[in-house]
C-alpha cells in the first residue's frame, strides 16, 4: 500500500511535532503495510506557507535517514487554495510540467498530480475553472477529503463535474472506517458508490487521534465492494501517481454487497 497524503514531516504544520513523533508514525505505517508514503506538509495554508523547497526536502532526507529501509518518504505538498490564491497560480499554470516544484509547490512524488485542499468557503465555479486549466496545463489535481469540504459534501454533482473537468478523488481512511463520524463515512460511501473516489489515504497528523494506516480502510472497502477496488485504491493507483503514469480507464460503479455500517463517532478531523 502507497499512502499519498501524511503530514510526517516534523514542527511545520499540525502534524508530527517531533523527529521522534514522526520516525514512529512511520513505522505505524510500515507495520500496517505501507512501502511508502508522500509527506504532504500543508502549503500556501496561514500560519503553514511551506514554499521553501530546499527546507522541507532537507527535512524529509533527515526524516528518511532516521527511518531507514523500512518505508520509503516521498516529497508533496497539500496545497491549500482559497478564492485569494487562484491568481497566484497562475505562475504554476505557466510552469513547465516536466520541471514540477519550480513555483515552490510541491507535487506528489515529483509527478504531476498536485494535492489540493479547498476552502469549504470557496467558490465551486472558481474551484471548477482551477481544475480546468491545470488539467489543460498539463497537471493531475488530486481533491484532497472532500467529505470535509461543505460544499462538495452536500453536492455530488459538484465533485461529478470537478472529476470531469480532470479532476482525481481522495477520501480519509479514518472516514471510510466510521472514526470521524457517520456523515463523513456516508458521504465517503455515496462516493465510492458513484465510481468518484480514486484515492484512499491516511492525512495522518499524529500517533493517536489522526494515526496512519490503510489496511482497516482497505478492509472495510473489499467488505463491501470487492478486493479488486479495495486494492485499486490504497495501491493500484497511487503506484500510478508514484511512476507518473495517467490512472488506469475509469471502473463503473460496483453496487455494495452489504447495508452501510453506522460505526463511529461524530467528530471531524
Amino acid at each position: 500500500m502507497i499512502d499519498l497524503h501524511s503530514h510526517i514531516l516534523p514542527g511545520i504544520d499540525d502534524g508530527a511535532r517531533s523527529l521522534e513523533e514522526a520516525v514512529a508514525m512511520c513505522r505505524l505505517a510500515a507495520a500496517d503495510g505501507c512501502e511508502a508514503m508522500a509527506a504532504t506538509p500543508h502549503q500556501w495554508r496561514g500560519p503553514w506557507w511551506n514554499t521553501d523547497r530546499e527546507e522541507l526536502d532537507a527535512l524529509r532526507g533527515r526524516l528518511q535517514e532516521a527511518v531507514g529501509g523500512e518505508l520509503r518518504i516521498l516529497a508533496g505538498g497539500e496545497i491549500h487554495v482559497d478564492v485569494q490564491l487562484f491568481a497566484e497560480l497562475e505562475s504554476l499554470l505557466r510552469a513547465d510540467p516536466a520541471e514540477p516544484g519550480s513555483s515552490g509547490i510541491l507535487p506528489l512524488a515529483g509527478s504531476r498530480y498536485l494535492l489540493l485542499e479547498f476552502a469549504s468557503s470557496g467558490s465551486p465555479d472558481a474551484a471548477a475553472d482551477l481544475v480546468h486549466e491545470l488539467s489543460v496545463a498539463g497537471w493531475r489535481p488530486i481533491l484532497a477529503h472532500p467529505e470535509f469540504i461543505a460544499w462538495m459534501a452536500e453536492d455530488r454533482a459538484r465533485v461529478e463535474q470537478l472529476v470531469a473537468l480532470g479532476a482525481f478523488v481522495q477520501v480519509t481512511a479514518m472516514s471510510i472506517t466510521g472514526d470521524f463520524g457517520r456523515r463523513a463515512q456516508s458521504d465517503c460511501n455515496r462516493l465510492l458508490e458513484a465510481g468518484l473516489v480514486h484515492f484512499v489515504a491516511s492525512d495522518s497528523h499524529d500517533l493517536r487521534r489522526r494515526p496512519p494506516g490503510l489496511k482497516r480502510a482497505y478492509r472495510t472497502i473489499a467488505a463491501r465492494w470487492g478486493e479488486e477496488t479495495a486494492r485499486r485504491l490504497v495501491s493500484d493507483h497511487p503506484r500510478a501517481v508514484v511512476e507518473d503514469r495517467p490512472l488506469p480507464a475509469p471502473q463503473a460503479p460496483v453496487a455494495p454487497s452489504r447495508g452501510e455500517s453506522a460505526g463511529g463517532s461524530e467528530a471531524g478531523p
